[in-house]
């Protein structure tokens, strides 16, 4: 039933989104034709899928700590590396979105929730001079496996945080200055993540950049969603409906933009 639903809601959003000639915002219009439909290949793009290939055919078994909403694919502990690859990490497309919207824009100071085995912290990371990266696992075995990713691709900008969100997200805040950029794909619930956008809110400018995974992915995130677009200080927000875009910037009239992707 859940999946029937989930399709439903795909199909509102394909059918009231726009394409770039529906958006009249420049500054969106601009993010839609050089990041969104940006074709290029780039060499990042095969390095992180290569890893990928060779998690999916893994076999080994770990034991998955979950603080959040848990897996609709697996309510078990004991999970396959094989089966997280396959389920749990963004898909190339989007991946590969985030990889672009990181180099449009250059943020220096990246906080991810969430880092799974590393493939989306990756994506946000690899080659990006001048990037730091901290990202936040809850799981110790999950971190672990993306530790080792990370060494096999020789990424060295990023630094990886183990425990409950609740706890290591205000430790983490209050060593930076500023965020540039948060990715939020960890506790995938309406208060939780409410929390953890009230508490990078504090660290935002202008330039700062949210990206919120799974937008629809259940009644409680869609209501998430909506208190964060309504929210005083959020401008833009675009709706990718596997990702949501929120930015700050006080240039912007307040516009909510459905973009198919």
């Amino acid at each position: 039933m859940k999946n029937i639903v989930f399709v439903f809601k795909y199909l509102k959003y394909y059918f009231s989104s726009v394409s770039k000639h529906g958006v009249h915002s420049p500054f969106v219009f601009d993010l839609v034709v050089n990041v969104f439909e940006d074709k290029k290949i780039y060499t990042e793009y095969q390095q992180i899928e290569e890893l990928r290939i060779k998690l999916t055919s893994s076999s080994q078994v770990i034991d998955v700590k979950d603080y959040g909403a848990g897996s609709v694919i697996n309510g078990s502990s004991k999970r396959k590396v094989g089966d997280i690859a396959r389920n749990s990490a963004k898909s190339p497309k989007y991946g590969q979105l985030l990889f672009r919207l990181v180099n449009r824009f250059k943020p220096q100071n990246i906080v991810e929730i969430g880092t799974s085995l590393g493939i989306s912290t990756l994506y946000q990371s690899l080659h990006f001079d001048g990037v730091k990266l901290t990202t936040l696992e809850g799981c110790p075995q999950t971190a672990e496996l993306a530790k080792a990713n990370f060494k096999s691709l020789n990424v060295t900008n990023i630094k990886l945080v183990i425990g409950n969100f609740d706890e290591s997200l205000e430790s983490v805040l209050e060593n930076l200055k500023s965020v540039d950029y948060v990715f939020f794909d960890g506790n995938h619930r309406k208060e939780p993540t409410i929390k953890y956008f009230e508490q990078c809110l504090e660290k935002t400018h202008n330039d700062t950049i949210f990206v919120f995974d799974d937008i629809h992915w259940s009644d409680e995130m869609e209501e998430a969603w909506k208190w964060i677009k309504n929210h005083k200080k959020v401008t833009v927000t675009i709706d990718l409906f596997f990702l949501g875009l929120v930015f700050f910037r006080k240039e912007q009239v307040k516009q909510h933009f459905l973009i198919k992707h």
